[in-house]
């Protein structure tokens, strides 16, 4: 392959034709199919990772209350006994970690009783929990 040396001049003429396509929108085909390619992968990766997020967080709400979370944390786990886990739970393994070895009267769940995977669920059942409503938007409090 013969190589072609670039001057300053043809350099900047690139740059220039470069620049002025893009302001314009013109994209060669190529790389309109190669950027419709990767948005369409990019939607069909975020589908199924939405179907997956909603099957975590449906299982993880089950094992909340299958494994007595609510009964100390609440059923959104807003607290009561136990301390308020979401939303904006502590990071996973911070969490992990508690539930494992915990201070205080919450009994530990070791990895016999509920799986790193199943406490996966039920953290991201916590996490998507939504923010309450602030107190001046509640009207009751309000009068």
């Amino acid at each position: 392959m013969k190589k072609v040396a670039m001057t300053k001049r043809g350099a900047l003429f690139a740059l220039s034709v470069v620049t002025i396509c893009g302001l314009l929108g013109i994209v060669p085909r190529s790389a309109q199919a190669q950027t419709t390619a990767k948005a369409e992968h990019a939607d069909a990766q975020a589908a199924r990772n939405d179907s997956a997020s909603a099957a975590k967080i449906e299982n993880g709400k089950k094992l909340f209350t299958n494994d007595g979370c609510y009964e100390c944390h609440g059923h959104m786990a807003q607290g009561g006994t136990g301390p308020r886990l979401g939303p904006d739970p502590i990071p996973f393994s911070a969490f992990l970690q508690y539930v494992r070895h915990p201070a205080g009267s919450m009994p530990p769940f070791t990895s016999k009783v509920v799986s790193d995977a199943e406490f996966a669920d039920i953290y991201a059942f916590i996490s998507s929990l939504p923010q309450p409503p602030k107190a001046k938007d509640i009207p009751l409090l309000n009068q």
